[in-house]
């Protein structure tokens, strides 16, 4: 019993530091062909949002607006499949909820 408890001691500090790693990531997504990228933390942090002046249109700013929301959904897709890389096989090892 001992021994077990020494065991997800030790893959529960393995997840924590993946999780502090994972929080410094940063992560791009883009839109619109590169016209808006963002750039996210892995916590999911807006951490740079660059928009390339050919995607400024004063008479069409429905469209810059919605390359801005493809942009950030790619990042946080990005951040949700770098999450599962590194802490999937982590958490599903300690019997996490959902696996």
């Amino acid at each position: 019993m001992q021994q077990l408890m020494k065991q997800a001691q030790k893959m529960q500090q393995q997840v924590e530091a993946a999780q502090a790693e994972l929080a410094q990531t940063e992560v791009v997504g883009t839109a619109g062909g590169g016209l808006v990228t963002a750039t996210l933390l892995g916590s999911g942090e807006l951490s740079a949002l660059t928009i390339d002046p050919r995607a400024v249109d004063p008479d069409d700013v429905e469209t810059l607006q919605d390359l801005v929301v493809a942009a950030v959904r790619d990042a946080r897709r990005s951040v949700d499949e770098l999450t599962e890389q590194r802490l999937g096989p982590l958490t599903g090892a300690l019997g996490s909820p959902g696996r």
